[in-house]
């Protein structure tokens, strides 16, 4: 209770504009030139991941799936702990399990895919493929399997306990993945199963939390679990090693490894997050966001790969990209989550990592949101995730922007977008970030605005002049603007809730309400704009923390 009293509160601070400033506005020029094109538009949005395998197939998992899974149907992907790990298949925060492999007596392996097969025909059923995560250590290969489940709850509690130590028997660690991928070919077809991601573990360079053995215990198993996939399927997509973002080498110690045991790697990943804080004491306060750390981790990890002239190409995936570490954990730093500061941070982090892969010249396929849901937990509960009972969250709808941005990025100026290098260094913690970046796709031009601060009080709303230039000739003399916003008074279910009175258990007609609400619809009939001489202009006012998406189309 005490962490959803904060966010209620933190999000009513950042709403309490004084009165003498609701009609002053920051001034904001931006624009557009769609004849100069700047590269194709890679999808790189598309990926998702949570520590729970269970609540997948759970009710709200069911639907937030189906979500995901519409908005690139077949081209989006999840990944998920636990995949491996021992039990019954009961979900708790931070855990979940399988019972994929036992031995009998004698020490003979017994494999049993019941639970994780209807995991992942939960996944394709609604459009979205596995990014398999070969992990946890069964309990009866671990060579420390007690304790074995974990103690944690939000706040407290061990996390290393049997699941996260090395196998007791390499051999048969290799066989249950080889048997593993067998199975999966049979059920789903090669085709089908060579589309996947296969990587190893979860950042074995954090030894206190996620792997109990040496750095080398982790490549022996890495290669172990690789040989066991292409026995499988010679053509599979293997990569690692999903480490987290440090000031480490242990990626270059990774890409010496594999390039000097020959094992096969297709892609590299790493996790890269912020770090959130919360300014005040005693519930009085504030949360200020970590946008520079997030950045500065993903750069450090870009600079190891351009630095290897045998991986610099290979495609990356930012296996866990967040504002900070703890998907399940609550309290103050944390209730900037609900939402539209969640929001905005993610329509303005995503570009930022983009422009940091293209400065390092490096081939960076996708950045992973480990971001799903919490089953039966309290509306609003305070855990970063997507949806909410069931409820989308203004973050959601960022990544339905992102899924209408297609074809081709062309040229996108916002004299109030914070250049990157002072992002990286300062983070946003003096003037807003109210930048863009805009798509032409045929004969749709897309503009995506957002409106961010790394601090989560009030301010002014942006008054933004967006002017158009080099329009195809096919938009004619007149083009059709549809609006789409996020921001303190659309597509916010949390903003609803809490006008509500924050119900702990909303009636059938309030969560009709909140689901209306959560929904991302055009603002208002579609509108028209005069195009002379290819160039056409609009304004419009941007919320602080709102994210727009203009949509231009020929009449």
């Amino acid at each position: 209770m005490a962490s959803s009293f904060i966010a209620s509160s933190v999000f009513a601070l950042a709403l309490a504009v004084p009165a003498a400033a609701q009609n002053a506005a920051i001034p904001v020029t931006l624009s557009v030139d769609a004849s100069h094109v700047e590269g194709v538009v890679k999808p790189i949005w598309r990926f998702f991941g949570a520590d729970e395998p269970n609540y997948a197939t759970m009710k709200d998992g069911r639907t937030t799936l189906a979500t995901l899974g519409s908005l690139k149907p077949g081209a989006v992907y999840f990944r998920t702990h636990n995949l491996l790990t021992s039990g019954d298949g009961t979900p708790a925060l931070k855990w979940g399990s399988t019972n994929i492999y036992t031995e009998d007596a004698a020490g003979h392996p017994v494999y049993n895919w019941t639970i994780v097969d209807h995991i992942f025909d939960t996944y394709l059923a609604r459009g979205v493929k596995p990014y398999v995560e070969i992990g946890f250590m069964p309990e009866a290969l671990s060579i420390k399997p007690q304790p074995y489940q974990h103690n944690f709850r939000p706040g407290s509690g061990d996390i290393r306990t049997g699941w996260a130590f090395p196998p007791k028997d390499y051999g048969k660690w290799e066989e249950l993945v080889y048997q593993w991928v067998r199975h999966c070919i049979g059920r789903y077809g090669r085709a089908e199963v060579a589309s996947w991601y296969f990587e190893t573990w979860n950042e074995a360079n954090l030894p206190q939390y996620y792997w109990g053995g040496t750095q080398d215990e982790f490549f022996k198993l890495y290669d172990a679990a690789v040989h066991g996939v292409r026995r499988a399927l010679p053509e599979a997509r293997v990569g690692g090693p999903d480490i987290a973002g440090t000031s480490d080498t242990f990626l270059t110690d990774f890409m010496n490894h594999v390039k000097k045991a020959g094992t096969p790697t297709d892609f590299l990943s790493f996790h890269a997050k912020g770090s959130p804080k919360f300014i005040g004491e005693g519930g009085q306060g504030h949360v200020e966001m970590g946008i520079a750390t997030h950045l500065q981790a993903a750069d450090r990890e870009f600079a190891q790969i351009a630095a290897n002239p045998a991986f610099r190409t290979k495609p990356i995936v930012i296996g866990e990209s967040d504002p900070e570490g703890c998907a399940a954990c609550q309290g103050p730093a944390n209730a900037y989550r609900n939402g539209t500061m969640y929001a905005s941070y993610t329509a303005a982090v995503f570009p930022r990592l983009r422009a940091l892969a293209e400065r390092r010249g490096v081939n960076l396929e996708g950045v992973l949101t480990w971001a799903f849901e919490f089953e039966d937990q309290p509306y609003f509960a305070g855990f970063r995730q997507l949806t909410s009972a069931g409820i989308d969250l203004p973050v959601i709808n960022v990544f339905k922007l992102f899924s209408k941005m297609n074809g081709r990025y062309v040229r996108s100026f916002s004299d109030r977008q914070i250049p990157l290098d002072q992002v990286m260094k300062d983070g946003v913690r003096s003037a807003p970030d109210v930048g863009s970046v805009a798509t032409l796709d045929g004969n749709t031009l897309t503009v995506l605005v957002w409106h961010y601060h790394d601090d989560d009080v009030a301010g002014l709303d942006a008054e933004v002049r967006l002017a158009l230039r080099g329009l195809p000739k096919a938009f004619g003399k007149a083009i059709a603007v549809t609006q789409y916003r996020i921001d303190r008074d659309h597509a916010n279910s949390y903003a609803a809730w809490l006008a509500m009175g924050s119900p702990i258990a909303p009636t059938d007609e309030q969560r009709t309400a909140l689901l209306q609400a959560a929904q991302l619809v055009p603002m208002q009939d579609v509108s028209t704009l005069t195009v002379v001489g290819g160039n056409a202009a609009l304004e419009f006012r941007l919320p602080r923390q709102g994210v727009s998406l203009i949509v231009l189309r020929p009449i």
